[in-house]
């Protein structure tokens, strides 16, 4: 199944480097057009002097980088609301009607043409000599700009953003096909592959078939960065959904903001919640160890004496470890101590805290497990924390004294799983040829999907990047039937920024949920 499904990416991103045969090939512009486009966009003229807004009835002028056309008429020139009012329209499409336009003020005007168009911009008056809104400024350019502008105001509505076609709509991602993580890109390519298979037996979305774009981000950074350049450079991808690169974890705000791609579910340990572009359903380790330091705060039986965080010698631990801990002492904890361990955690030598009472834990299963023989050799009983994803397969080997006092994070639980969601995970499941191994993997790929398709749905017919953010920024109460219900927002980006809180029992070898859900505070 992978190796077809790789085949399938393989060929479909050589056709979006040719030119996807049967499709409508992606908008070319002149150089003048693309002049225009980044004035459009950016405010950024070619000419030596930088293009002026003059704002308000006293004219005070502004960089027009600071306020694009774009900014209030949306990167497709059909106006997005902005402070209470609703920019029109300024497709040429629409502003060269032959009948005019009537708009909100009901003063009709005659159509414009490139010389009512340069003075609507310079002087704020349309066809008929009528003042525009105050809201919109005055530009001051050169003519050299204001024709590379008007050029591609021309062209505005026919430019797409890349992978969106009549009939199909492109979507990419980078999943491993060699090394120790090629089986769970094996297992991703072919749960998306179902999912999209699914949708487009259903009619696709708004008409158009689902494509999916796989490319394998390879074994370091330097090879996972330039897949991904690669991917929206010549890939011809509208958005991007479940990629497993962790090579790329904490840069995909840097990699993307370029080509301002959205990216739905990264499969990652490090929620990377620093870009408006990436929407993470489930959340990260961040997440995980803040609800646990909030279940531990909410106990009387914790919170009394020290507690260590311990994670590896490696920078991105080490942020996370200090964010919690500063966490845990802004919650009363009386003694908080980040601890870095060596590689091989064995015979690490903890920190000496005469009250230690919990230790929460960043990092590998193994290092896990000889930590707690550590202490448990030096007859410390502290309670235990850690996320699931990093522990669960070895928890069972903790030494028997921390029974009942070892306690996981799992981002969803089987009583999240409703009758109509596990069968249509099932369903995809048997279409993809999977079963149940790495069922956290499968649930996490399967709701990026399923809020990606949702926010295409909400998108509309006449869909862009842009109209994407917003209707995933506005997609709330969305339940997935497997995972707690998910919401995000203007300042979230993270759809369900929490954890069950499960204790083990080391002597019958069960996990036991507490009943406790936690949703924390995202910044």
């Amino acid at each position: 199944m992978w190796a077809a499904t790789r085949r399938r990416g393989v060929a479909w991103l050589l056709c979006g480097l040719l030119g996807w045969a049967g499709m409508a090939t992606a908008l070319q512009l002149t150089p003048e057009e693309a002049a225009g486009k980044r004035i459009y966009l950016h405010g950024s003229g070619s000419s030596d002097a930088a293009i002026q807004a003059l704002v308000g009835v006293a004219g005070t002028s502004l960089p027009a980088t600071s306020l694009p056309c774009a900014g209030c008429h949306g990167s497709d020139g059909r106006g997005k609301a902005e402070g209470g009012v609703r920019p029109p329209d300024i497709t040429w499409r629409r502003l060269s009607a032959p009948n005019g336009q009537r708009p909100a003020s009901g003063r009709q005007h005659p159509a414009y043409d490139d010389g009512a168009f340069a003075r609507a911009l310079g002087e704020g008056l349309d066809p008929a000599g009528n003042r525009l809104n105050p809201a919109m400024p005055r530009f001051v350019m050169s003519l050299r700009d204001m024709r590379n502008l008007t050029a591609y105001i021309k062209r505005l509505d026919a430019d797409r953003d890349p992978g969106l076609h009549d009939e199909v709509l492109r979507l990419g991602t980078l999943l491993p096909a060699d090394g120790p993580l090629a089986g769970l890109g094996a297992t991703v390519a072919a749960l998306l592959q179902g999912m999209l298979d699914g949708i487009n037996e259903a009619g696709g979305i708004h008409g158009r078939r689902l494509q999916l774009v796989v490319v394998d981000p390879g074994a370091d950074r330097a090879s996972a960065a330039a897949a991904l350049g690669g991917l929206l450079e010549r890939g011809d991808v509208f958005a991007l959904v479940a990629p497993l690169a962790p090579a790329l974890e904490g840069r995909y705000a840097e990699l993307l903001a370029a080509s301002g791609t959205p990216l739905v579910g990264p499969l990652l340990q490090f929620a990377d919640d620093s870009s408006h572009l990436v929407f993470a359903p489930l959340p990260g380790l961040r997440e995980q160890l803040f609800a646990l330091g909030d279940f531990a705060r909410a106990s009387p039986a914790f919170g009394s004496g020290a507690a260590l965080v311990a994670y590896p010698q490696d920078e991105r631990y080490r942020t996370l470890a200090e964010a919690l801990a500063a966490r845990l002492q802004a919650q009363g904890w009386p003694q908080v101590q980040p601890f870095a361990y060596p590689p091989e955690a064995a015979g690490a030598e903890l920190p000496a805290l005469a009250d230690l009472q919990a230790l929460f834990f960043l990092g590998p299963a193994d290092a896990f497990v000889a930590l707690a023989r550590t202490l448990a050799e030096a007859g410390a009983r502290p309670y235990l924390f850690a996320a699931s994803s990093q522990v669960a397969g070895a928890v069972l080997r903790i030494p028997p004294p921390f029974n009942g006092r070892l306690f996981l994070a799992y981002p969803f639980l089987p009583a999240d799983w409703t009758p109509a969601g596990s069968a249509a995970l099932q369903a995809v499941r048997q279409r993809s040829g999977l079963g149940e191994r790495h069922a956290a993997l499968q649930v996490s790929a399967y709701s990026a999907a399923l809020v990606l398709a949702e926010g295409l749905k909400r998108a509309g017919r006449d869909a862009s990047r842009e109209k994407l953010l917003s209707a995933l920024e506005n997609l709330h109460g969305f339940h997935t039937g497997v995972t707690p219900v998910l919401g995000f927002g203007p300042g979230r980006r993270v759809g369900a920024p929490g954890a069950h809180i499960v204790t083990v029992d080391l002597q019958q070898g069960l996990f036991r949920p507490t009943g406790r859900y936690l949703q924390v505070d995202t910044p």
